[in-house]
């Protein structure tokens, strides 16, 4: 696999763009090597600028639910374009988009679409905050919510109830008025919120954690998140930027059945442009300007182009028997890669929901940052640099989660699984 042309244009980036990409999540430090430039995708496939085809299990880090570049998806966005690509005043995509996803997630009466799944989960703690008068969060650690202050905090000692900011430029107060507590581990919330008894406005959690890599609600977890919020009149923010619309059409909540008071979404919301929407019931969403006294705005928001995307992905997400195809195609690959790992003799769990899966290397099972973190991730590193070289490209990061679209074949698979096996050496 040559990989000249990628190297040549990390070099020019480099001089140009901070550390060559823009989102840290695209450079392959955590795993060693320069990343890959791409320049088209197809289904489940992706071509690098040296000409290099793999199947891909980033899909853009998950909206590319229905593979890339799926027709009814590029021809939505393409007769939307000829109409305008932005005006800045309301448009009937936008009426039209609202209704399906309210139609599609239990807890959303109303919603406000945004550009982004940052701006989604930052607008929901100012909605939060605007509801409730108070001014602490909760959220957990290893949960990753987009680069608002307040959001980039990781777990001090113990429980402590004083975050750390985890990048340079967060204001020390935002980082003092953020709880970490751990996740899947109701009595490390139970006194933070004691502790705290009537300052915290909201705690905020992926339902499906998927940023630690993919790490499931342990049974009842979720439940008794949602009766200790309601006991301390804190709103429960449950951040589907990466569940919604991908573990089933209502999003996590859907298959839990529990309900939170504010749901974020974003990138599967626009089919692969950037949108991100939250939403709750209306007497909630009733604070937002120009109803109520909690101002957000965005020029961009309801892009009609991202809205077009995204109500052609959502009438496909739509149709019968999508979400059982993808459930099965991602335990084939689940299954499939414990048993190469099983042969081997190769300790590893694999975490796996429908369209989500990660492979944690490691005898133990995963079920919070603390655990996730106790893996090899040096044995990740040489695992994915072993799949890039044999044409499967997965997330360049041990604690990001593996996309499974309705592209993927078992032919896809039974690829994967080879790479799999050539790649276990190393």
């Amino acid at each position: 696999m040559t990989r000249a042309r990628s190297a040549q244009l990390y070099s020019n980036a480099q001089k140009l763009i901070p550390g060559g990409v823009n989102s840290p999540a695209r450079a392959w430090d955590s795993v060693g090597g320069d990343p890959l430039f791409l320049k088209k995708a197809s289904g489940s496939r992706i071509w690098d600028v040296d000409d290099n085809e793999l199947i891909d299990y980033v899909c853009s880090w998950g909206p590319m639910i229905l593979g890339h570049a799926h027709p009814a998806v590029i021809d939505a966005a393409v007769e939307a374009t000829r109409s305008g690509t932005s005006f800045g005043a309301p448009t009937e995509l936008e009426v039209e988009m609202a209704r399906r996803v309210v139609d599609a997630v239990p807890s959303i009466e109303a919603i406000r679409f945004v550009s982004s799944g940052t701006e989604a989960t930052m607008s929901a703690l100012r909605l939060a905050r605007a509801r409730t008068g108070r001014s602490k969060i909760l959220k957990f650690n290893g949960g990753y919510h987009g680069h608002e202050d307040a959001l980039l905090v990781e777990a001090g000692s113990g429980l402590a109830n004083q975050g750390i900011a985890s990048s340079a430029g967060v204001h020390p107060e935002y980082a003092a008025s953020t709880l970490v507590a751990e996740f899947n581990d109701v009595d490390s919330v139970r006194l933070l919120l004691q502790a705290n008894t009537g300052e915290v406005a909201a705690v905020i959690v992926e339902p499906i954690a998927g940023n630690m890599g993919v790490v499931t609600p342990e049974p009842g977890f979720l439940e008794e998140l949602r009766e200790l919020t309601r006991e301390h009149g804190v709103l429960l923010i449950f951040d589907e930027v990466i569940s919604g619309f991908r573990v089933s059409l209502g999003g996590a909540q859907a298959v839990y059945g529990v309900m939170p008071d504010i749901t974020c979404l974003g990138k599967i919301v626009g089919g692969g442009f950037p949108v991100g929407a939250y939403g709750a019931s209306a007497e909630i969403m009733s604070e937002v300007a120009p109803l109520g006294p909690m101002y957000q705005a965005g020029t961009l928001s309801g892009n009609p182009v991202a809205m077009a995307a995204g109500i052609a992905t959502i009438d496909e997400l739509s149709k019968p028997g999508v979400y059982e195809g993808l459930r099965a195609t991602t335990d084939k690959l689940a299954d499939g890669l414990i048993g190469v790992f099983d042969a081997s003799g190769v300790q590893a769990a694999v975490n796996r929901v429908c369209g989500l899966l990660t492979v944690f290397f490691t005898g133990n099972p995963v079920f919070d940052m603390r655990t996730a973190s106790a893996t090899d991730r040096e044995a990740f590193g040489a695992f994915f640099h072993g799949m890039v070289d044999n044409g499967v490209y997965l997330p360049p990061s041990q604690f990001e989660a593996w996309f499974v679209s309705t592209a993927h074949t078992d032919a896809d698979i039974e690829q994967t699984l080879d790479a799999v096996k050539k790649s276990l050496p190393a």
